[in-house]
């Protein structure tokens, strides 16, 4: 099958109930059917991609969405971390990365090396809420505002029964049993995201270094979004930050969140997409990198959220391969490709976002 041939037969993929949990991460579509991918052209390529693991769970729904009707076209995304997948699309070694950060100023320019005609572009493909997820004997509900959520990982809060978390959540019995943080082990865009919420919302607390390494003292650390899961999961006690696809597929109880108008806001895609009102771009000219407004007052809005990007360049690639590029990422920013990860525990982008990103991707030149 060549460039060209039109996936409109997409619009009647039908998942196997099993196949739709285990790939897709979630069984929220209940009626066994995929939300139909757009219609767009079909590249017949294998290629390489590497990155984010908030965002394995989508980006398995849009492989198997796009390759289901395109015979010979492969994607093999290895959910390596944010930072190594920076790192593998800046050598050369993946087509595209995930991320769930912009691109920072080194990134930037060693992406400019890589594409060689120009840029790379943060495309920004789906809102990841982050989960606090916990692991707390007779605890089903807790509440915890930004400064004591920053003291318990700054490791100042260190058991359940603290004055600050009982504070939080006034009549809840709460044991005295010790507080494991878990943090990611390796460069995270989750991490990243994380931190700069705590920075934001609890600057008198949180003094440590931002970036995709965790530099706070203490805690357990976890490789990958399963890792840290796992951890949470497994140990009594347990308090970890995760992306809420994981935490659900775990059955791990996630807390509320204290945001800028002062009310406790529990998590849910609706409640994520709400934090996004005061989010705005930053990038310049076809990048889309926003800054996200961790303070949000927006009612009902939970406010630790991340956008989870694509990193691809905005001229530079060439043959099936940049073809392919193109018409993956004109499937993942379409409605159908927003839509067929609505139930798999990801926030999709808002139209007016949506919108943005398929200009830029329609603008990506490939010779």
């Amino acid at each position: 099958m060549k460039n060209g041939i039109r996936l409109s037969a997409l619009g009647g993929v039908i998942l196997a109930g099993a196949l739709s949990l285990s790939a897709c991460g979630s069984d929220d579509n209940t009626d066994g059917t995929a939300a139909p991918a757009n219609t767009g052209d079909c590249v017949a390529a294998t290629v390489n991609a590497a990155g984010s693991s908030a965002q394995k769970n989508a980006m398995d729904e849009w492989i198997k969405n796009y390759t289901a009707n395109c015979s010979g076209a492969t994607l093999n995304y290895n959910p390596s971390g944010s930072g190594a997948g920076i790192e593998a699309f800046n050598s050369g070694q993946a087509v595209f990365a995930g991320s769930d950060s912009a691109l920072d100023a080194e990134e930037a320019a060693a992406a400019r090396k890589r594409c060689v005609d120009g840029p790379a572009l943060n495309l920004p493909m789906v809102v990841g809420p982050v989960a606090v997820a916990y692991n707390l004997d007779g605890v089903d509900a807790l509440q915890l505002s930004p400064e004591t959520l920053a003291k318990i990982f700054a490791n100042q809060i260190t058991t359940w029964d603290d004055a600050a978390i009982k504070a939080d959540n006034p009549g809840v019995d709460l044991p005295g049993d010790k507080i494991t943080t878990v943090h990611r082990a390796d460069e995270s865009g989750t991490t990243d995201n994380f931190t700069k919420y705590l920075a934001a919302a609890a600057p008198d607390v949180w003094k440590f270094e931002g970036g995709k390494l965790w530099t706070a003292p203490g805690g357990q650390g976890g490789t990958k979004s399963d890792g840290v899961t796992t951890l949470v999961k497994q140990s009594k006690g347990a308090i970890g930050y995760v992306e809420l696809s994981y935490a659900e597929n775990a059955g791990i109880p996630t807390a509320k969140i204290k945001n800028g108008a002062g009310e406790y806001a529990g998590l849910t895609t609706d409640t994520a997409s709400k934090a996004l009102s005061g989010a705005k771009v930053v990038g310049t000219g076809n990048d889309l990198a926003m800054e996200l407004d961790y303070n949000t007052k927006t009612p009902g809005a939970y406010p630790i959220v991340m956008l989870t990007y694509e990193i691809a360049c905005e001229s530079g690639m060439s043959g099936d391969e940049g073809k392919f590029v193109k018409a993956f990422l004109s499937y993942t920013a379409s409605a159908e490709g927003q839509q067929a990860i609505a139930g798999l525990g990801y926030a999709p982008l808002p139209e007016d976002v949506a919108a943005k990103v398929r200009a830029s991707v329609d603008a990506v030149q490939v010779k």
